[in-house]
């Protein structure tokens, strides 16, 4: 079994350690609060942010990194992508040459437009990085509930290594080359998310989040083929999957956001309601620079900007987007 360092303490996080404790794998969490690391020492629970979820008494909690790093053979990275890069940099001279480094979170870093792992590298290049991600919401990994997802890596023998830490008989893992796309797909895809959220405070129906959600997936395949990414990886798990369930699911802090955002209430208003971090107000500004940097037609993610960086009206944004030019569907597609 395997030694493995999990910094972030967050829902994720604590439900990725949950999996990997029942996997047999000792788990070393980290936290920069003392309140949350206390809390998992004692309560042996992530109170506020996944209750009912019980980690093994085994699990141990610090705010200490070095104790956190030193001596793992697998670290995982699932603070919120805001903070990966300050994390990164602090997790730096801990780092031994070479180490396996897996990127749990979601995001495009906005004034970079750097993908999380892309961060990583940039931040500890003595390290190699793999990722993890699919439509997996933390509230039903931390109860058991089957579960598909994706691990990607440049190395082969890397993305093998992360799937076995993982595979269980309720945790299925795939493997998959294609980081770039996975990572542009995760990120995306909250975005998709946040506009299917505002369409449902709008009160509006099954219609508009069918093509809210099939028109958002052919935005990001269409952004992330010109970015490098493979069109395989955006009708996987990674793409059309984890936009899915995170547009229908109430678990999403995406979804719940943009409801908040369609009856009404600001970005930040939303965002404080929800309590956590929501990644796709964050992703949101990243994903419009980067489809002005591809030359890349995105209505959806456009017209998310607007609401959340000017304050166009919602239903303003809505009827925009209905009455677009007149298009095919697909380019792919013509008459003989």
């Amino acid at each position: 079994m395997a030694e493995i360092g999990m910094l972030g303490a967050g829902s994720w996080g604590t439900a990725l350690t949950f999996e990997l404790s029942n996997r047999g794998h000792h788990v070393t969490v980290w936290s920069i609060a003392q309140d949350e690391v206390d809390m998992l020492n004692t309560e042996h629970e992530q109170k506020a942010k996944l209750p009912g979820v019980r980690l093994p008494v085994e699990v141990q909690a610090t705010t200490d990194l070095q104790k956190a790093i030193d001596g793992k053979d697998l670290l995982i990275l699932a603070v919120p992508s805001p903070f990966t890069r300050s994390t990164a940099r602090s997790m730096k001279p801990y780092v031994k040459e070479n180490q396996l480094i897996v990127s749990a979170a979601k995001g495009i870093e906005a004034d970079t437009l750097l993908t999380l792992t892309q961060i990583i590298e940039e931040e500890i290049p003595q390290c190699r990085t793999a990722v993890l991600c699919g439509p997996t919401h933390a509230e039903e990994v931390g109860r058991g509930m089957p579960t598909a997802i994706v691990a990607g890596s440049r190395s082969r023998e890397d993305a093998v290594y992360v799937q076995d830490i993982f595979m269980s008989e309720v945790f299925r893992v795939y493997t998959s080359p294609d980081v770039l796309g996975m990572q542009v797909g995760a990120a995306l895809k909250n975005v998709v998310a946040l506009a299917a959220g505002i369409a449902d405070g709008l009160g509006y129906g099954d219609n508009t989040k069918a093509a809210l959600i099939t028109r958002g997936i052919a935005e990001i395949a269409r952004l992330g083929i010109a970015m490098g990414g493979r069109m395989e990886t955006f009708t996987g798990l990674t793409g059309i999957g984890d936009l899915i369930v995170t547009c229908a699911s109430m678990h999403s802090r995406n979804r719940r956001a943009g409801i908040l955002i369609g009856q009404g209430k600001s970005p930040e208003e939303a965002m404080k309601e929800v309590q956590q971090v929501v990644e796709g107000v964050f992703s949101a500004k990243a994903a419009h620079q980067l489809s002005i940097k591809f030359g890349i037609e995105t209505p959806i993610i456009d017209q998310v900007c607007q609401v959340l960086e000017d304050g166009k009206n919602p239903a303003d944004a809505v009827r925009d987007l209905m009455l677009r030019d007149k298009k095919i569907e697909s380019n792919a597609l013509d008459w003989k």
